[in-house]
């Protein structure tokens, strides 16, 4: 009986310790759902052009055209960058403190939705090598009380003894397989994971700052002299300016 055909006897139910080859691979079969998930939702979420989207944007702020660049990012709205950016793009004209306030919202929304599930492989694979090793100590443990029972010989109970290892064994070879292949394919999910936030944090840093120049540039407004009697009073708070011409308003800007 060749090796593969021993490992599918394994989950005879007359096998020893089958009941755990069973939840091994129950435990394989929802490891291998998360990592097809997860790989298909990040990839959605990746934006493979971002530099050229960057600055497809950023032309949008210099030119003073944002409701362009709010149009590039709902055609983009899959990716997670396409999302932040909007955000900020949304608050352009409420000041400083409301642009990074939606970008921080928007990433506190979306991190965990990139972050989402991929720790469950860690455990998987824990789980799944400790599972290996108490099946394999149960099947162990029936495989020597088997041999010790009365009326066979010498030869036989090493026969069995043999046969009886090798099933158990089975349970160890699956769990340690079922784990490798959960904690390396976490390690690739979640580089892939922090990459996608790193070039958030860093994309969404250089929208902030041109949406921050822009919201400072300055304003200028023509006055006639013919205007000027008492003179031109100007009060500035927080992101808004008041302009007055003799003591009456004449001009508010939001900035």
């Amino acid at each position: 009986m060749d090796f593969s055909t021993k490992l599918f006897h394994a989950f005879n139910p007359s096998s020893d310790a089958f009941l755990f080859m069973w939840a091994l691979l129950i435990t394989g079969v929802f490891s291998l759902s998360i990592i097809i998930e997860r790989f298909f939702y990040l990839q959605r979420r990746k934006s493979d052009k971002s530099e050229g989207f960057i600055r497809g944007i950023l032309d949008c702020i210099n030119k003073d055209d944002v409701a362009t660049a709010i149009g590039a990012c709902q055609k983009n709205y899959r990716t997670a960058l396409a999302r932040v950016i909007k955000a900020g793009l949304d608050e352009a004209t409420k000041g400083a403190d409301n642009i990074r306030n939606a970008i921080d919202e928007s990433m506190l929304k979306i991190v965990p939705k990139l972050e989402k599930r991929t720790g469950y492989l860690a455990v998987i694979g824990n789980v799944a090598t400790l599972m290996g090793l108490l099946g394999t100590v149960y099947g162990l443990i029936m495989s020597f009380a088997a041999v010790g029972r009365p009326g066979i010989d010498a030869a036989q109970k090493s026969e069995l003894l043999a046969s009886g290892i090798a099933t158990a064994m089975n349970s160890t070879f699956c769990g340690l397989s079922v784990a490798v292949i959960s904690i390396i394919i976490y390690a690739l999910l979640k580089s892939k994971t922090q990459s996608i936030i790193d070039n958030l944090d860093e994309d969404s840093r250089r929208v902030v700052d041109a949406l921050i120049e822009r919201s400072y540039e300055t304003h200028k407004f023509h006055i006639s002299a013919a205007q000027l009697k008492e003179g031109v009073d100007v009060h500035v708070t927080h992101n808004n300016v008041k302009i007055f011409i003799d003591n009456k308003p004449a001009k508010e800007i939001t900035l």
